[in-house]
């Protein structure tokens, strides 16, 4: 959870590349079965030039059998960008043995060293410890059994399950609290955590859909169900409380939120600060109005432009619920009909979370 967001991509690039399903990771498991190990470099630049010492120059078609045979040879294979082609087999690499090594064996330290140096992808497959790890820049990852991967993601689906019911029930109190004018910075904090731990777990499951492939389908189908409309709930979260609502700002907020570590994310002045107010002795008391961006969605058919114009002109929830059917109709884009629709969305929206804060 404290990876940068740079190194999330690159390590699900890495996983979907090696995927089941794919035609490298068959080959990889071939040679894992035979017992054979393998060195194998995933691109050709100058960088890689440097470490490599002799070998064949194959230049065929990629296939996982052609892979397999030429695992059998003691030296490293070199293969294209887009694991479309073998470019070279039973080539010795030599990497400068200044760069420090965490790992024991020679092929794993050539490998780490090797894509370290290079940037590219490097696969060191054990010969004796049957693990398959993958090495680019610093970045270290052993595949896992599919049993073991299956079984935490659907720990971490559980898991986001109950995350996802108190979230729920968060903005539920949270718009509740909007329509009695009682929200306090605290609440609208408490919410964005409860946001933000459903995100990191949903980035984690995401990470074993990639490893698992294939297998990973139906794991992928129950994390669309549950997580689909999350992010747009904390874009406008975001657009009713920040200090600043514009679309940059809101961008940032996110990008602020991965950025903090577990710790950080309980801290409430941390999440203050990022919404662009000064952090006080009472946040519990500290109240503030919402722009209404987030109820106002809830109706239906209302266009974003017309919920923007609302709020342009009322600035608050609360001045557009006590506003009349006359004032409505005089905001832009809204006619007596659509005033009235507003009028009856927003009182039946404030009834429904009346009963629902009750279950």
């Amino acid at each position: 959870m404290k990876e940068s967001q740079t190194q999330q991509e690159i390590m699900n690039d890495l996983l979907k590349l090696v995927a089941p399903g794919t035609a490298f990771r068959d080959g990889l498991e071939n040679v894992l079965r035979a017992k054979t190990g393998a060195l194998l470099v995933v691109g050709y630049s100058p960088e890689v030039m440097e470490v490599v010492d002799g070998g064949f120059s194959i230049n065929c078609d990629f296939s996982p059998s052609y892979l397999y045979e030429l695992a059998k040879m003691d030296g490293a294979i070199i293969l294209s960008e887009d694991l479309k082609r073998i470019l070279y087999a039973n080539t010795q690499l030599i990497p400068d043995s200044s760069i420090p090594s965490i790992e024991t064996g020679i092929r794993h330290r050539t490998a780490e060293r090797v894509a370290k140096q290079t940037g590219k992808l490097v696969v060191s497959i054990s010969q004796r410890r049957n693990v398959i790890t993958l090495y680019q820049g610093s970045l270290r990852y052993a595949l896992k059994d599919m049993g073991v991967i299956l079984t935490k993601a659907n720990q971490a689906i559980q898991t986001l399950e109950k995350y996802k019911a108190v979230l729920v029930q968060g903005l539920t109190n949270l718009t509740a609290s909007e329509f009695e004018e009682l929200v306090t910075l605290y609440d609208v904090v408490n919410v964005m955590q409860r946001v933000e731990m459903v995100l990191r777990i949903k980035m984690e499951i995401k990470r074993y859909i990639n490893e698992l492939g294939t297998e990973g389908r139906l794991i992928s189908m129950q994390l669309e169900e549950l997580v689909s409309n999350t992010e747009d709930d904390a874009w406008l979260l975001f657009k009713d409380y920040a200090k600043d609502p514009s679309d940059d700002k809101i961008r940032d907020i996110f990008v602020q939120l991965k950025k903090l570590n577990d710790d950080e994310l309980l801290d409430t002045n941390h999440l203050i600060r990022i919404l662009g107010y000064p952090v006080t002795s009472n946040a519990h008391d500290d109240s503030i109005s919402p722009r209404g961006y987030r109820v106002l969605n809830k109706i239906p058919r209302l266009p974003n432009v017309v919920i923007s114009n609302l709020v342009d002109n009322f600035s608050t929830l609360p001045k557009v619920m006590m506003a009349t059917i006359e004032e409505l109709d005089e905001v832009d884009g809204i006619g007596e009909v659509r005033a009235r629709t507003i009028k009856e969305g927003l009182k039946r929206i404030q009834e429904q979370v009346f009963i629902d804060r009750q279950i």
